[in-house]
């Protein structure tokens, strides 16, 4: 990916754990490395296919100056968030906010803060099998396109399946869905458990009935292992439930563990029967 870099972009601001720095302010530096393809502004001399680093760096300038906060953390995720929900071009966002002379008592140049953040790209598995179960889907798919740090770009048709578990119950409705997000899996994960409890999704019995489920299927090419989520979903390759509506929205992509597509494990599953 290219690449478009606004370096030390110096800025006037207050921001700092000591009520004199809120008060009195200083200067800050601020570099921002910003991955966006410049192929097609290069071929055609066009300012629109690119990204216009003056008015980035004017966008960058308002929100450092125009708020106040402790944590240079915080000056940059706010900044990094800004630039990407402001420009659909720029994919990721390396950022680095320098603070020169920092008032901890000891000489120094600087202290910084560096952060890379970007869109991802996430594979969802949705399903339902009490109430109105196209209703639960429906707004769960509302639910995360709504947000401004999530874009469903493709949904999947919903079909009926058999209850998976050996637990006696009504027969489920599923389906996939692809998001475009800012949020890390720990984040989405957490936003697909809010949107099932809104749904007042009980976790009782396990493989039970529910009025929607969520999981993550594969979040990039990532591979997640931790006591509350593992990605690739470990039973992503063995449930032709899931294989079916994904294969219908990203039969291409390609499992980072197996190495097979979609379509792929699809088959296999469907050989198996």
């Amino acid at each position: 990916m290219d690449k478009i870099t606004i370096k030390d972009l110096e800025i006037y601001a207050n921001h700092g754990v000591f009520p004199e720095e809120n008060v009195l302010g200083q200067k800050f530096l601020v570099t921002a490395v910003l991955h966006t393809s410049t192929r097609k502004a290069g071929l055609t001399d066009d300012l629109t296919a690119s990204v216009h680093y003056g008015e980035v760096s004017h966008l960058i300038k308002k929100i450092v100056c125009d708020n106040t906060w402790k944590l240079l953390e915080r000056i940059a995720e706010e900044v990094a968030a800004t630039i990407l929900l402001t420009y659909p071009l720029v994919s990721q966002v390396d950022l680095t906010i320098k603070k020169p002379w920092a008032p901890i008592g000891l000489p120094l140049d600087t202290v910084s803060v560096e952060i890379s953040r970007g869109w991802h790209t996430a594979y969802i598995a949705l399903g339902s099998n009490m109430g109105d179960k196209e209703a639960y889907l429906k707004g769960a798919i509302e639910a995360l396109d709504s947000a401004p740090d999530c874009q469903v770009t493709a949904v999947s048709d919903f079909l009926i399946t058999e209850p998976y578990g050996g637990v006696e119950q009504d027969d489920f409705l599923n389906g996939a869905l692809a998001l475009r997000t800012l949020l890390s899996p720990e984040e989405l994960l957490d936003r697909l458990h809010e949107i099932e409890y809104a749904a007042h999704r009980e976790r009782i019995i396990h493989w039970g009935p529910r009025t929607l489920d969520l999981d993550i299927l594969m979040y990039d090419d990532l591979v997640l292992d931790t006591p509350d989520l593992h990605i690739p979903h470990i039973e992503l390759h063995k449930r032709d439930f899931v294989l079916i509506p994904l294969a219908e929205i990203a039969p291409w992509k390609r499992h980072p563990l197996i190495g097979k597509t979609v379509a792929q494990m699809l088959e296999e599953v469907k050989d198996k029967r």
